[in-house]
């Protein structure tokens, strides 16, 4: 199994936990509802700043190959600009 589909399986595991454990509180139902948006909004923020992250990394590694690739052309052909 890929390591994203475990963290995938845990993330989905500790989310299913906390909305099964606000149901099952005792707490009136106004409550719980708030409580379940609450932790739906945390997730959602937590997805989003690791998503940006990802796409940050991916970014910084298409950039640095870019720069490897320039690199190698023009040593590649060194009387290109000539």
């Amino acid at each position: 199994m890929g390591s994203g589909k475990l963290l995938l399986g845990v993330v989905a595991g500790v989310a299913a936990g906390a909305v099964l454990g606000i149901l099952f509180a005792p707490a009136k139902g106004s409550d719980t509802r708030k409580k379940i948006s609450k932790k739906g909004e945390d997730f959602i923020d937590g997805l989003k700043e690791k998503f940006e992250d990802f796409v940050d990394d991916v970014s910084e590694k298409f950039e640095e190959v870019k720069e490897d690739v320039s690199g190698y052309a023009e040593k590649a052909m060194p009387n290109k600009g000539k």
